[in-house]
Parts: C-alpha cells; structure tokens; sequence
C-alpha cells in the first residue's frame, strides 16, 4: 500500500532531508509540500530541492483540501507545527510532529482533537532511535543514582531552550526518581544561571554552538562514581529512520502519542 505524504518546511535542513528519505522509500509518494513562500510553484522551481513535480502550498487548509494524503510531517518551528498539526486531524490526516518546544497545553488539545477524530497523531521529541534508547536508560538509571544532569548541545539556530530532548529525558527520570535538592545547600549563583535550568532538583544546562547538530550527555554521580549516557547525532539523516517508523506506525493509530519509545516495538 502506498502512503500518501506532505511536508511541511521542504527549504528547512530538516525537511530537505525528510523529502530525501520518503522519495527514496517505494512504499512513499511525496503528494505536496507546505512552506511559507513559492505558492502555486513545485519543487523542481526551487532551487536545491528535487527536479520533481510536487505542487507547493502557502496556505495548509487549501492543500488539504485540494490534496489526498495520509500522513503530514512537520520538522518547522512550534508556533507553525502546532498550528499545521490540528489543520490535519481536522483534515484526518494522520500529523507527525518533529518539532520540540510544544508546550503541555499544546500536547493536549492535539491530543483532545485527535481523540474526537479517532485519527492517529505522533508528536516527538526525538526521532532518533539511539536518543530514544538513551532516554530510556537515563530512567532505568535514575532509581539508583538520584544525582543527576543534564546537558544538551545544539546547533545555535535552535529556538527552544532546553530542547525536547532534555526535557523530556527529566521527564522519564521523575518517574523513577523522588525530587531532591542537589548540590551544597548554600549552594550561590555568582553568575546568574551558571547551575542552568531546574526541574525537580536536576539540572539542566544547554549549549548553542554553530558545527553541532543535537547531542546530550544525562550524567549521574553517587559515591565513588559516576554513569554517563551520551547520544549524539553528527547528521541529520540520523533522525530518517525514526520518522519512516512513524510514518508506517501512526497509519494504524487511532491516538496521539508522545514520544517515539511509545510505538517503538
């Protein structure tokens, strides 16, 4: 069966490399693409993208309309994912969602509106797969070692700080993990957040570099030693096979999910 596809941001870094990998996949047709200029053109008038006869939308209620697909991916920014992704289960186009900085409130009316719709949606933070098991190790780890940060790198066009990724990762750890406070008591700032961001006792520092892509180290530390769990992507052809799981998961949901460990077999 063939999967009908659109992509939002096909300009972006991400979406250049995510219209790579569903027009190599047979099982994929690329239908359209959404971006925010070159209405009415394809992407074989844009300069850099495929020699291919895929029509470009501005406005993603008329490319739902006028276009039958089945899936939409969103690799843009959150103000726009957010936006596009209840276009599409309004559309029962099934959304999936690669752009960290959702909030919670955002999280949940995708996941109301996909309910009321009973079409399947994925949102994450992450898609790929090392980052994933990385996540789920720094939880396993947490119920022995309590002390514990976080840092994360990224590349310094990034909005969002801290990135999905880590907030995500101090998610999973409080599931295993009862709050404390770390460090020295009287612990003082000299520099305002030299200790970086806190959730629930654990620190979170973000770094923005140009030559990074998106990498984290969740360190812990207990008497006489310490654990550290690293991921690090060096491309982003390294979140593809992620998103092509999704693609092929989320055509059998009827749900929102959040979080690619959660259709991960």
């Amino acid at each position: 069966m063939s999967i009908n596809v659109i992509i939002a941001g096909p300009r972006g870094k991400m979406g250049s490399e995510a219209i790579q990998m569903v027009t190599n996949e047979p099982n994929f047709e690329l239908v359209a693409c959404v971006d925010r200029i070159n209405n009415g053109k394809t992407l074989q008038d844009i300069d850099g993208l495929p020699d291919l006869a895929v029509p470009i939308f501005e406005d993603i209620n008329e490319c739902f309309e006028k276009i039958q697909a089945d899936v939409f991916i969103d690799l843009t920014v959150p103000k726009a994912a957010f936006e596009h992704a209840k276009q599409a289960l309004n559309h029962q186009v099934r959304p999936i969602i690669g752009t960290s900085g959702l909030t919670d409130e955002q999280l949940e009316v995708l996941r109301q509106i996909a309910k009321e719709v009973k079409t399947g949606c994925v949102v994450a933070p992450n898609f790929a797969v090392g980052a994933v098991l990385m996540m789920q190790f720094a939880k396993m780890a947490a119920k022995h070692f309590p002390d514990v940060e976080i840092i994360e790198k990224h590349h310094d066009q990034k909005l969002d700080a801290p990135s999905g990724s880590a907030v995500k990762t101090a998610q999973l750890i409080k599931e295993t993990r009862e709050a404390k406070h770390q460090g020295h008591p009287k612990e003082e700032e000299t520099i305002a957040g030299a200790r970086g961001a806190e959730m629930d006792g654990m620190h979170i520092h973000s770094v923005r570099l140009p030559g990074l892509v998106a990498h984290q180290e969740v360190l812990f530390g207990g008497s006489g030693q310490t654990l550290t769990i690293k991921h690090d992507s060096y491309n982003r052809e390294s979140f593809m096979a992620g998103i092509k799981f999704a693609i092929n998961k989320v055509i059998n949901l009827d749900e929102f999910v959040y979080g690619l460990e959660n259709i991960l077999e």
